[in-house]
């Protein structure tokens, strides 16, 4: 039971090794770095927090005494729009449910402040339900469950997986560092509406316009300016401001990129030596 005066946060989270190695939400942690897991032969656990990531909202634990636990495997490929998934978790606190759907869309960017391409599904999913697992047909892990859109906090049918494919690239920094490294280039910017292309008198133009530079960082000595339309990184077009983000964060720290871009509605390009990106320069997107 918590003492008076602390919060408790309820979510689902699954093992992914024999010796207690589990994956969760970064959100269902919040600033702590402890949680009990109760699996589900009703057994609680003390684990400990190896790290956390607020980019990608997952998080690493470490139940200690063990070397016999169920876990899962994180599929090799992603799925595909209609595929059946199986949404595990911890409905309300109410215990071990599982729901059934479809992925009904992938790569879906919802410009959360997170960069990464969330799978749709429209498998039930609940509050206390984030950190949980949604299997494939075959049994294997195609998402880790983080987001639903409610206007009234419940289910409505849509809701939102990070790719298993982001787990492999995330947990393996945090089980080694605690941390993950990214570039960062200290630039903000938006994807190219329809209204913005239609200003710059180019209807069909795709990428990321430049809303805000920050004194000092990678970009500013570069010479990057606000209004600056980036249309693709290392000659590899982008379609839009999370793509561009997602380049840069794949960018070891101390590597430089190049940016082709329109300025002043003429072609232009730079290079950013990029830094890296530190944890309270991370966006977070905020859990629905």
């Amino acid at each position: 039971m918590p003492k008076l005066g602390e919060m408790t946060s309820i979510g689902s989270g699954f093992f992914i090794s024999a010796d207690g190695y589990a994956v969760t939400n970064n959100h269902v942690l919040g600033g702590s770095d402890r949680a009990d897991v109760r699996t589900s032969d009703n057994k609680v656990y003390k684990a400990k927090v190896l790290g956390k990531d607020p980019v990608s909202d997952l998080a690493l634990l470490k139940v200690d005494g063990r070397t016999d636990f169920s876990y899962v495997k994180l599929a090799d490929q992603a799925p595909r729009t209609g595929d059946w998934v199986l949404a595990a978790g911890n409905s309300f606190g109410l215990g071990n449910t599982v729901t059934a759907g479809i992925v009904s869309a992938r790569a879906r960017d919802l410009e959360t402040g997170s960069s990464e391409d969330f799978v749709q599904i429209d498998a039930r999913i609940n509050r206390g339900d984030s950190g949980g697992p949604s299997f494939n047909t075959h049994g294997e892990v195609i998402g880790v469950n983080s987001l639903i859109f409610s206007p009234s906090g419940g289910s409505v049918g849509v809701a939102f997986a990070i790719p298993a494919d982001t787990v492999k690239t995330v947990i393996p920094q945090l089980k080694d560092k605690g941390t993950v490294t990214r570039g960062w280039m200290g630039a903000q910017i938006q994807s190219i509406t329809p209204g913005i292309a239609e200003s710059l008198g180019a209807n069909n133009l795709h990428g990321a316009v430049v809303v805000g530079v920050q004194t000092g960082g990678p970009a500013a000595k570069a010479g990057l300016r606000r209004g600056d339309v980036i249309t693709s990184v290392n000659d590899e077009p982008i379609k839009s401001a999370n793509e561009l983000t997602k380049k840069v964060y794949a960018g070891a720290p101390g590597s430089s990129v190049k940016l082709s871009m329109l300025r002043d509605n003429a072609p232009n390009s730079l290079s950013v030596t990029l830094g890296q990106l530190a944890q309270s320069q991370a966006p977070a997107g905020a859990p629905k």
